[in-house]
């Protein structure tokens, strides 16, 4: 269930939905939240928040954020992800479809450890 659920909330995203545009984006990793108890507060408050787990779900995240970028009036880009390897594939992504966008969008990653504080 856990799994279809991160995938759902990524996939069920509409590419011009009317919240993007002057958006600042959040992509988070789905365990950042549990891991991390300041999330909504140093994180989440005030931005449009993507969420996702590159290791359960099987889609291409790039694919659907170069879209999302190209359309909207996207501010800035924040990455929130764990310390474990598979996290790399969400930061992976990101900066792939950032790339591929075309266009300078601020953006920066944020790394946060298995016992819970912020490593970067």
């Amino acid at each position: 269930m856990a799994e279809s659920q991160s995938l759902r909330l990524f996939k069920l995203v509409q590419v011009n939905a009317p919240y993007f545009n002057g958006a600042k984006l959040l992509i988070a990793a789905d365990c950042t939240a549990y891991a991390y108890a300041g999330m909504h507060e140093e994180f989440m408050r005030g931005k449009i928040t993507l969420i996702g787990c590159p290791k359960l779900d099987s889609e291409d995240y790039s694919v659907k954020l170069k879209e999302i970028i190209q359309t909207n009036d996207i501010q800035s880009v924040t990455i929130v992800r764990m310390e474990v390897p598979c996290c790399g594939g969400l930061e992976a992504a990101a900066k792939k479809a950032l790339q591929e966008s075309g266009k300078f969008i601020p953006w920066n990653v944020v790394t946060i450890s298995i016992d819970g504080n912020i490593l970067d």
